[in-house]
């Protein structure tokens, strides 16, 4: 039985890219590269697509964080600071759960992302639920980015 880890969605299936990996033993992130070369504006967001999607438990998400040397030497950052990546997400109708990352350029330079490039690291989590958990009003996603808040 699978636990976790990460796929190519079907729009990037026969595009030849690394897929997220630990670099050492010891690293706690996946590190997510790009599929595709990309192009942020100074003073721009962009949702960058990664062409991977994650499984997980249930109990489990994924955080998504930005690569300190995208945001040290490039000027770039999330811009929600961390992503939530839920188990649920995985597969959903709107966007088969394809992980994109949006990312804001604070420079005053225009950064070129280059395809294969890592930008973000993906680390699984464990989380806890309140004793009143069961008072849940959504039993299922139906879509992609901001679903669950519909």
């Amino acid at each position: 039985m699978k636990q976790r880890g990460f796929e190519k969605v079907t729009k990037y299936a026969d595009v030849d890219f690394p897929m997220p990996v630990r670099k050492t033993k010891t690293s706690a992130g996946y590190d997510i590269c790009v599929p595709e070369t990309v192009a942020i504006l100074p003073g721009r967001q962009v949702l960058v697509p990664t062409g991977v999607k994650a499984y997980m438990m249930e109990d489990e998400f994924l955080g998504l964080h930005i690569r300190s040397s995208m945001a040290v030497k490039k000027g770039l950052r999330l811009v929600n600071n961390v992503g939530i990546i839920d188990c649920d997400y995985y597969n959903n109708p709107d966007n088969e759960g394809h992980i994109m990352v949006a990312l804001y350029n604070s420079s005053n330079e225009i950064v070129v992302l280059q395809k294969d490039e890592c930008v973000a690291q993906g680390i699984f989590y464990k989380y806890l639920t309140t004793d009143d958990d069961a008072n849940v009003t959504k039993q299922e996603r139906m879509g992609g980015f901001g679903s669950t808040s519909k």
